[in-house]
């Protein structure tokens, strides 16, 4: 950003005392015209280069193999570099195998090592080959760029391959290959390139929320974020509880396992992260022996496992999970009238004689009404054991290392929603009231809505997290945290309830549905998405919404592209307990220098097939938009800040002619 200077601070030769201060900052990195000059001739090329290709996915729900083999194979660009050198020049079975050696590259050189006959032979055109696809991936991004993704231990050799190549520099050429195979380098420098391709194909990473739950190692696909290079997050309501949970709430705690133990995912809790549920399995089994627990056995359990020891411990621990959790929201609606959730009050409207409830006027007969810690007299008060339980369990959540890392990145580099390069992102909605207008939130006493509303959730959330030590600090960001989860005016969310109580206990339809926000209904309306664009100080003739969170169902015809191209709905179902519903296995959505690309995945058989099978991804491209003007940096929200870093330079310059900030050397 261009340094804002104080306009009533007396001038002295046209520069302020604010801006001389920091002109001399700017010094100490550029000390004199020489190094400043340089620098803006940098600046001003890089604005001339075509923009990087940002790659948006979304809804990974721990699906850690297909992500990480989406990364690996950048959506389908690397096949498409290989097809852009060796289409007419290389067999399909060779080019496959090329292209899986950059996705794999340590786990397909041993397999290749075994088995190949004359490997020097193999290794000088194998590193031939991958020059060559390196060179095409890199031809858009300056020497500089280029290089600042080179690996460390090889980034001048790959600079010289790269770049002293052609006809009079063949010997040179080919003598740097052999020195690499004849010093035993091959392999590792086959590791680094194709890492090194795989980087220059994704410049940028957008992850349209939801990493956690339903698949099994959400973990691994945050270490995966946590050391990308580039990459930023759009929370969704699944990431916002975990990151409550680590913030120690006690009800997120117990809805995160309660969730993990649906789906059969409590590894992910005790393995991964190292959470200890011993007591909770104790007091599970003990509270719970006799009871079948039938409505909480994992989904998705094969009928012959139902009766097994295993499954019938994680049904226990799921219904004392839940139960806990219902008390604990109870604690929270009550304290907060303004959230407007008192439908959610259901334990003080059971009938434990009759083991009935009243909703809505009705009277439903409940599926289970084995409630040993309930005091029907006071519902929402956790028992002694429970209230122990509660905080041996809130000890480890606060003080898991791994879990702490991720949530920080998840905060560090993550938002409720991120404009970028004229698109809008967020994970689930912008709240609309039933006129289709921005639904006003009480927060703090204070009403919000639409943008506003988005960044005030943001502010209590990370107050909420940062004083995670303290809980008697700041009590209601705690809770509007929470109600970031399941509340009905929810950015990340967006339906008027989670019937969470209702799909466990009763079968009743009526009860269990869910209606959702407004905004789901308008969101395929031009105008609206014309409006909410506004509302972001987005330019609607340009401007998109790349949005997540609902599923596409792909397989009854339903279009991820929206409102005449407007918005784009990029759930797909990566995770395969979604993929009955959307038919596909999940979608990128591709912005390069010339379009907009929607890449349709089939479903990922599996990492050790993609490796000894070399099986691939099976994508369908879709071009959504194409412009007849490549689009360049100078023309993103980074040549923005390049042009006012150029702007800062040139003052600098200004000031070293002027005498008025000291040349630092000559």
């Amino acid at each position: 950003m261009v340094l804002d200077y104080e306009k009533n601070e007396s001038d002295r030769n046209g520069f302020s005392t604010l801006e001389l201060k920091h002109l001399n900052l700017l010094a100490e990195k550029f000390p004199t015209v020489q190094a400043a000059s340089t620098e803006i001739i940098n600046l001003e090329a890089i604005l001339n280069l075509p923009k990087g290709t940002e790659h948006f996915l979304t809804d990974i729900h721990g699906a850690y193999e297909t992500f990480s083999h989406v990364l690996r194979n950048a959506s389908g660009m690397v096949r498409k570099k290989i097809n852009a050198v060796y289409q007419y020049s290389l067999d399909e079975k060779t080019k496959r195998q090329l292209a899986t050696l950059i996705y794999y590259p340590e786990e397909k050189l041993e397999i290749i090592t075994k088995e190949e006959e004359d490997l020097e032979s193999w290794y000088s055109v194998t590193l031939h080959r991958l020059i060559e696809v390196a060179r095409v991936s890199a031809d858009k991004y300056s020497r500089s760029k280029v290089r600042k993704a080179m690996p460390e231990d090889f980034a001048y050799v790959i600079d010289e391959l790269l770049y002293e190549h052609g006809a009079k520099k063949e010997q040179y050429f080919n003598s740097i290959i052999k020195s690499i195979i004849d010093v035993g380098r091959a392999n590792h420098f086959i590791v680094a390139i194709s890492k090194f391709i795989q980087r220059l194909l994704i410049d940028r990473l957008h992850v349209i929320g939801d990493v956690f739950d339903r698949g099994p190692h959400a973990d691994q696909v945050m270490d995966l974020i946590h050391n990308h290079y580039s990459v930023d997050i759009q929370w969704g309501n699944h990431d916002i509880f975990w990151m409550a949970a680590a913030s120690g709430i006690r009800a997120s705690i117990a809805g995160v396992i309660r969730v993990s133990a649906r789906y059969d995912n409590l590894d992910t809790l005790e393995d991964s992260y190292g959470i200890n549920l011993l007591p909770l399995a104790t007091f599970a089994m003990r509270i719970y022996e006799g009871d079948p627990c039938e409505a909480f056995i994992p989904v998705n359990t094969p009928p012959e496992n139902i009766g097994s020891t295993h499954v019938k411990l994680i049904s226990k621990m799921h219904k004392a999970a839940m139960i806990i959790e219902e008390k604990l929201i109870g604690e929270i609606v009550q304290r907060c009238p303004e959230m407007h959730m008192e439908d959610r009050l259901l334990l003080n409207k059971i009938n434990y004689e009759k083991g009935t409830i009243t909703i809505d006027g009705r009277e439903l007969k409940l599926t289970d009404t084995n409630f040993p810690t309930i005091d029907c007299n006071n519902p929402y008060e956790l028992s002694a054991e429970e209230k122990e339980l509660a905080e041996k369990l809130r000890f480890s959540f606060l003080n898991c290392e791994r879990l702490q890392r991720h949530v920080k990145t998840l905060f560090s580099k993550g938002s409720t929603f991120l404009t970028y390069n004229s698109n809008l992102l967020y994970h689930g909605c912008i709240p609309l009231d039933a006129n289709g207008d921005f639904k006003e939130v009480t927060l703090h006493d204070k009403k919000y809505k639409g943008k506003a509303l988005c960044e005030q959730f943001d502010l209590v959330s990370r107050r909420a997290y940062y004083n995670r030590e303290r809980p008697d600090k700041r009590n209601k960001d705690r809770d509007y945290m929470w109600y970031l989860w399941c509340g009905a005016d929810s950015p990340l969310f967006g339906k008027k309830k989670m019937a969470t109580f209702e799909r466990y206990f009763l079968n009743d339809k009526e009860a269990q549905y869910e209606e959702s926000n407004k905004y789901y209904k308008l969101r395929d309306d031009k105008e609206t998405c014309v409006r909410i664009l506004e509302e972001f100080g987005l330019d609607p003739e340009k401007s998109h919404i790349i949005n997540g969170h609902v599923p596409v169902k792909v397989g009854k015809g339903e279009s991820p592209v929206k409102a005449e191209g407007k918005l784009f709905v990029i759930d797909g179902g990566m995770s395969k307990p979604y993929q009955k519903v959307t038919g596909i296995a999940g979608y990128t959505l591709i912005y390069d220098s010339y379009s907009l690309i929607l890449a349709e995945h089939a479903p990922f058989e599996s990492r050790r097939n993609a490796i000894q099978e070399e099986h691939d991804i099976v994508s369908i491209r879709s071009m959504i938009e194409r412009s007849t003007e490549r689009i360049m940096v100078g023309d993103t929200d980074d040549g923005v800040h390049i042009k006012n870093q150029i702007a800062d330079l040139n003052r600098l310059l200004e000031a070293y002619q002027k005498g008025m900030v000291k040349v630092k050397s000559a």
